[in-house]
């Protein structure tokens, strides 16, 4: 049978695209049809003029661009913090680095190819939020390649590549076209939109509501019996 997609727009370097994540994960644990689901992840680009700068983290990266004290932009972040340990994550923007997400959409794209993606999106997401990596740094990016499964020659050469570039191009394209101003956003069965991380509840809601009305469109409707074999072996 066919699978119904699930299409999810977010950004590597959005706190709030994680913490989405892990809910519509665990949504989809619950759906019944789960086997017969296929989650697609674009990408989008929250800033894409940000400069990489390694040597700043998160929070000071805050306070400069909002013109506030480092106290007040650790307490902006704490609403994010708290809602990543709801689900079972920690969030370290004291160890975030600024850096740019495009050469990590490049990779995404690249594991996409090869059923890889969503390897692709938790990793980086780990390693731009937890573990204080810069994900705009070509060996950061080629070590989380090779951990997902993917040679380091092959992701090497994507993020040079101006075919998985026009990649993410195409996804803010159509990301664009679609209206969507904000990440995570969830399409479900190319009819359901789902803005931010909403409750799992809301996500299960989604999923069950899509496959009521997925399944009746591609039900086969039997127009009549005739004589025929089963698998058992019986033939009449």
């Amino acid at each position: 049978m066919k699978q119904m997609k699930i299409d999810i727009w977010s950004d590597v370097r959005c706190p709030f695209c994680y913490i989405g994540k892990h809910k519509f994960e665990k949504a989809l644990d619950e759906f019944p049809n789960k086997s017969e689901v296929e989650v697609v992840w674009h990408s989008f680009e929250l800033d894409p003029n940000l400069q990489t700068d390694p040597d700043k983290n998160a929070l000071d990266h805050l306070a400069e661009s909002k013109g506030i004290s480092r106290s007040q932009a650790e307490a902006m972040t704490q609403h994010a913090v708290h809602a990543a340990q709801d689900v079972g994550l920690k969030l370290n923007f004291n160890k975030a680095v600024v850096a740019n997400s495009f050469q990590a959409h490049q990779l995404i794209q690249l594991a996409k190819t090869k059923n890889l993606g969503n390897k692709a999106e938790e990793a980086l997401f780990n390693a731009h939020f937890s573990e204080g990596r810069n994900i705009d740094d070509k060996k950061e990016l080629l070590q989380i390649g090779v951990a997902i499964g993917i040679g380091e020659k092959e992701t090497e050469e994507a993020l040079g590549s101006d075919d998985f570039a026009y990649k993410v191009r195409q996804d803010e394209a159509e990301a664009r076209s679609l209206g969507i101003r904000g990440v995570p956003y969830f399409v479900f069965n190319d009819k359901y939109a789902v803005s931010g991380a909403q409750p799992a509840e809301v996500f299960l809601g989604a999923l069950k509501k899509s496959w009521g009305e997925f399944e009746k469109e591609h039900k086969l409707v039997q127009l009549s019996d005739g004589a025929a074999c089963s698998v058992d072996g019986n033939c009449d």
